[in-house]
């Protein structure tokens, strides 16, 4: 049996349409009782075929079906791995693990395994299985544009610029090609060799909803561009899918909300918000957050002084998404004894190997009681050198994932010494800024203008806590008073860092490196303050908003 299958690319790599598939060669069997492989066989083809119409329990069941009486075929672990993609990471790693093991010269499996790592910031080991699976396939345009992405990630998109240009002298129409090749454009701040890139992408019809999406984000438009009828037209096709129709929304709409065509826009970005379909449980949410309060206690760290590590490395930047936490790393990055890791999800896959991520208090207690003082020196260790990985010898390297500020307990448990800056924002003018961009489901707070109001609320409980159990620890580096002052409250920061000051920190939009979030445009200019009370051009849409926010709102 040939199992050298494609991933599944419409489960996990998004945005974009699905490369058609190539599945194993089938024989059916000529006799009435076919042989337990044949079975296997067939069992695993219809299991696939259901992983890509993403009727992901039937894919689930099947391939259980066939390790129960075929204990680690590959190709039913191959599969498992693309089914939990995306939904479960650590188990998607360890089915793609189970397949390299049986079958370790399959190119796929590597190719996989390789991207599961990324998904989870694991990158050096990203990078070993994606370069495997080309030392096996050479001509592996789609291991070719994984290693290119996962380069653009880890801030080497230098580094994607070969390997897009020999995917493209493969095959210049791959859905991945061009795309991929502009993002690694855009992380180098070439906005405009990227946008010919996808301007490319739409005149060949490949991968269209990403390409418009991704090409509107490349300038500010004070004119109407041609691309805004153009994706209009898209979006009148009546079979579009609900993906497509999402992405495209929130193309349109960023083109409107430039041109100063609000009403419009916010039409479109609330189109997208239904097209995704994402729910949120604000109670849910509500008790975890009950949880923490009542968890992290200062009696809780009176009684664990001398847990974690020292290292005085590690700097986690934290608060709401869309509140200033990309430029806030930028600053600091530009000073030369600090890296910029990005967002990592290493604090996260730490916090939900032991538990935290419960809504029970009882199960939260329970699982910082099993942190013992040696598991936390080793949890910080690993941490660290993980870290080191990316940066052997910066003094500070900066974690950027704004969702740890619901870990700071968990940070301080680890990293005694470790800097937390708090990013805040006006709160209408982060809530509206995070609703008009396109998120993903773990982020479903942002559908609704009521939950997304609700959220914040709990945010800004959570942060009240934290600043009560950690008296003038955390920094709050406010974005109004950062755009009111660059230089004042620049140098702040990089002094609350422990580390002189340096010129080049004013300059974070000349810095070298790769940006891999949706202000990746906005970095690379200088501060501007169009953005304070931006939510006024919407206030006549965003009542449902104000109405959630109650006392935080500043009207």
């Amino acid at each position: 049996m040939n199992n050298r299958l494609p991933p599944a690319w419409s489960k996990h790599l998004k945005p974009g349409p699905t490369p058609k598939p190539r599945l194993p060669q089938v024989s059916l069997p000529k006799a009435n009782s076919p042989s337990r492989a044949q079975a296997d066989e067939l069992l695993l083809k219809q299991a696939y075929e259901h992983q890509q119409a993403k009727r992901l329990d039937e894919a689930q069941d099947l391939c259980l079906r066939v390790l129960a009486r075929t204990p680690n075929h590959p190709l039913a672990q191959y599969i498992l791995g693309t089914v939990y993609l995306g939904y479960d990471d650590e188990k998607a790693l360890r089915y793609f693990a189970r397949a390299v093991g049986e079958e370790p010269n399959n190119p796929y499996y590597h190719l996989s395994l390789g991207e599961a790592y990324a998904k989870v910031s694991e990158f050096s080991a990203a990078i070993k299985h994606i370069q495997y699976a080309l030392e096996l396939q050479p001509d592996l345009v789609e291991a070719l544009c994984a290693l290119g992405r996962v380069y653009t990630q880890f801030d080497k998109p230098d580094l994607a610029l070969p390997l897009y240009e020999k995917a493209l002298k493969i095959n210049r129409d791959h859905p991945r090609v061009r795309v991929g090749m502009a993002a690694a454009l855009t992380g180098l701040g070439r906005m405009d060799d990227a946008a010919l890139y996808l301007k490319e992408a739409i005149e060949h019809r490949v991968d269209i909803p990403a390409a418009y999406y991704d090409l509107v984000q490349t300038r500010k438009f004070t004119q109407e561009p041609a691309e805004l009828q153009s994706i209009l037209r898209e979006l009148g096709n009546p079979r579009l899918a609900s993906e497509a129709t999402q992405i495209l929304h929130y193309a349109a709409g960023k083109v409107l909300n430039d041109l100063k065509r609000y009403g419009d826009a916010f039409d479109h970005f609330n189109k997208a918000k239904q097209a995704s379909g994402y729910k949120f449980d604000i109670d849910l949410h509500r008790r975890w957050v009950d949880s923490l309060i009542e968890t992290f206690t200062p009696d809780m760290f009176a009684a664990r002084v001398g847990y974690g590590n020292a290292s005085e490395v590690p700097v986690f930047v934290v608060g709401m998404p869309r509140s200033g936490t990309t430029l806030t790393e930028q600053i600091c990055a530009s000073h030369p004894d600090v890296h910029g890791a990005g967002e990592l999800s290493k604090l996260r896959r730490t916090a939900n190997a032991i538990g935290l991520r419960t809504s029970s208090a009882d199960d939260l207690n329970q699982s910082i009681m099993s942190i013992t003082e040696d598991l936390s020196k080793t949890l910080a260790e690993e941490h660290l050198s993980y870290l080191r990985e990316r940066a052997p010898a910066a003094l500070r390297i900066v974690d950027k994932m704004p969702h740890n500020f619901e870990l700071i307990g968990l940070i301080c448990l680890l990293f005694p010494n470790a800097r937390i800056i708090h990013c805040r924002r006006d709160a209408i003018d982060n809530c509206v800024s995070c609703f008009v961009l396109r998120f993903t489901e773990g982020h479903s707070y942002n559908t609704d203008l009521e939950a997304l109001g609700l959220y914040y609320r709990e945010y800004d409980r959570l942060m009240q806590h934290w600043n009560k159990v950690f008296p003038g620890r955390i920094f709050e580096n406010r974005y109004e008073t950062l755009v009111e002052d660059q230089e004042a409250q620049s140098r702040r920061l990089i002094d609350y860092l422990g580390l002189p000051w340096d010129d080049a920190c004013l300059r974070f939009f000349d810095r070298d490196g790769s940006v891999n979030t949706p202000s990746r445009w906005q970095v690379r200019q200088p501060i501007y303050k169009s953005s304070v009370k931006r939510w006024k051009n919407y206030a006549r849409e965003i009542q449902p908003l104000i109405e959630a926010l109650g006392d935080l709102a500043d009207v």
